[in-house]
């Protein structure tokens, strides 16, 4: 058995039951976050306790290159999953930098930080064609749509 390979397991194993406590959704939220780590692992070919902010910025660079290159927002939600995975395998009530130091004598790290990860400067990142509705647009649209319908003798 490959010891490190264990961990990784482990550690993946330990996220999940973390997000399924707190009742996030098995193939909507979980499976995604945990492949996304793999993913990372996989394109840097080194395990977790062994990145370093270099192997996150070669791995968001990589995305962002090719025939398919994600957008901002993507890349801002993936920043954020790696962030969220390196905090959990990073606190101390888990139990990971422990056995990391123990077993490989090395220590975690946070691998994104806010010199290398997309700044949240737009309230809606998406497309812009797609943003949500504010609430003063909402309203005139309500009241526009219940005035419209009012002349047909349709409204409530």
């Amino acid at each position: 058995m490959d010891p490190e390979a264990a961990v990784f397991q482990a550690m993946l194993d330990g996220w999940g039951r973390q997000q399924r406590a707190r009742f996030l959704q098995e193939s909507g939220t979980i499976a995604p976050r945990l492949a996304l780590v793999r993913r990372l692992a996989d394109c840097a070919n080194l395990y977790p306790w062994q990145w370093t902010p270099v192997e996150a910025e070669a791995f968001i660079s990589h995305l962002r290159s090719g025939t398919r290159p994600i957008i901002v927002s993507a890349a801002h939600g993936y920043e954020i999953l790696i962030q969220m995975f390196c905090a959990f395998v990073g606190d101390p009530r888990y139990g990971w930098p422990e056995e990391r130091e123990r077993r490989f004598g090395m220590v975690p790290q946070q691998v994104l930080h806010e010199w290398n990860t997309v700044p949240h400067v737009a309230e809606h990142e998406g497309n812009p064609r797609s943003r949500p509705l504010h609430y003063d647009e909402v309203q005139t649209f309500s009241m526009r749509w219940t005035a419209g319908w009012s002349r047909f003798g349709r409204a409530g």
